[in-house]
């Protein structure tokens, strides 16, 4: 985490904690922080490590406004385990009376040179630096204040529907009504979309694994409706061998005398159907005799209905 320090810095008290400071302003405390005070902290063997954090006056007046107020930033680097003890109300630039008071033996930050805004100096550490007082630490990228509140800022709308959610008025967050109502109404509209985007999906994932399936399908409902036609053709010509052999048999069994029968009154009659209960029966027993209801019905696929 520690890198060799280009800053060259006097000798270290070798019988007794050597007193490390470093400041800041601390507002949102994160692991950025914490990191830099670690380093701070193992910058020597037996080190007692201090820090100070500005007020909010001089914070506001130099750098802007703060999320957090000062007691709370102080708080907050109580907390930390690297922290021996905390310095309120520190001083924006570091000179030789607070290294006194404080009995300080060097000063721990990174070694970019830090604008001084109060315009006593180029850099607020370029007095620790000359004197030879200065301990060099590293910056952890990618976290800072600043990044944090940009993620606030970039996604504003969403964490006010979050806290108004939560049981926060728009007058605790300082939005309109129109503001409120056009926040809820975007929404919705948002969540009705992404409903709209999962049925798409669905669907293109069926219509995918319709697609992969087709050919089985075909193949089957190809099968399926040769066999059927097979069993109905079948069906259909033993009925008609049937009928026919019927009816051959019907003509040979006529008597010659039933031909008067039917010209009684002078002429054939011949629209008259003539019915024998004998026959009607043996007719029956015909058809059960060499048909099966299940062959001249192709659903059953020969299967016998009678079992359950």
């Amino acid at each position: 985490m520690t890198s060799s320090s280009t800053i060259p810095h006097l000798p270290p008290p070798e019988d007794r904690p050597v007193r490390v400071y470093a400041d800041g302003i601390y507002d949102l405390f994160h692991f950025g922080h914490a990191r830099s005070l670690e380093q701070a902290k193992k910058s020597f063997p037996n080190t007692y490590l201090l820090v100070g954090c500005c007020s909010d006056a001089v914070t506001h007046k130099y750098k802007g406004k703060t999320v957090m107020t000062e007691d709370e930033r102080y708080e907050s680097l109580r907390h930390c385990k690297w922290v021996d003890e905390v310095i309120p109300d520190a001083p924006w630039v570091i000179n030789q009376e607070f290294l006194d008071k404080n009995k300080i033996d060097f000063v721990a930050h990174d070694s970019l040179p830090y604008a001084d805004t109060s315009g006593a100096a180029n850099d607020v550490y370029e007095f620790v630096k000359a004197v030879g007082r200065f301990k060099e630490t590293q910056r952890t990228e990618g976290i800072s204040t600043s990044d944090i509140i940009m993620r606030i800022v970039k996604d504003y709308n969403q964490y006010v529907l979050r806290n108004l959610d939560r049981g926060y008025s728009r007058k605790d967050l300082g939005v309109s009504y129109v503001k409120e109502k056009r926040l809820r109404v975007n929404r919705r509209l948002k969540t009705l979309q992404e409903k709209v985007r999962e049925q798409q999906e669905k669907i293109q994932t069926v219509a995918k694994n319709a697609g992969m399936h087709r050919n089985e399908w075909v193949e089957n409902a190809d099968r399926m409706v040769a066999g059927f036609l097979e069993m109905f053709e079948e069906g259909c010509h033993k009925m008609g061998t049937a009928i026919c052999d019927r009816i051959q048999e019907s003509l040979r069994g006529q008597q010659p005398n039933d031909e008067s029968i039917f010209l009684q009154n002078g002429k054939d009659d011949e629209d008259e159907e003539y019915y024998d209960d004998h026959e009607e029966d043996s007719d029956e027993e015909f058809f059960e005799e060499y048909f099966d209801d299940n062959e001249l019905n192709p659903q059953n696929n020969g299967k016998d209905t009678n079992k359950t």
